[in-house]
């Protein structure tokens, strides 16, 4: 549905608490796990742009561990893509060096996991 502002210059009336300026120093990076439906958004992460990319590894897994999937994850084979640009992460490397920025989408994909007995739940 189209929406039309009232006043043309409306901008100036609202304001925007979702600047990067507000977190800290802090970047707000989504991730998701493809194919595992049962989670239906991706998980928001406040991380300092110095983090490992390993480190969402384990942030991750305090949500998407009690999956029955999550134990069988071989991350060697995980695909990767960041910000809609396939990815082969260093895990090592922080996620500044992998170009991730405010708002960052990281989504992954383990093959030959695709949710409980393959439902993509």
């Amino acid at each position: 549905m189209a929406l039309k502002a009232i006043t043309p210059d409306y901008e100036k009336y609202t304001e925007n608490r979702d600047l990067p300026e507000l977190y800290h120093g802090n970047l707000m990076i989504y991730v998701h796990w493809e194919h595992h439906i049962s989670f239906v958004a991706a998980i928001a992460l406040p991380l300092p742009p110095q983090t490992p990319f390993g480190a969402i590894k384990e942030a991750i897994g305090g949500v998407y561990g009690p999956h029955p999937d999550w134990a069988k994850i071989d991350w060697s084979h995980a695909i990767w893509k960041i910000d809609g640009k396939n990815a082969t992460p260093d895990f090592d490397k922080s996620i500044a060096d992998h170009g991730m920025g405010h708002k960052s989408l990281v989504r992954f994909w383990t093959p030959g996991l695709d949710g409980y007995h393959g439902s993509l739940n």
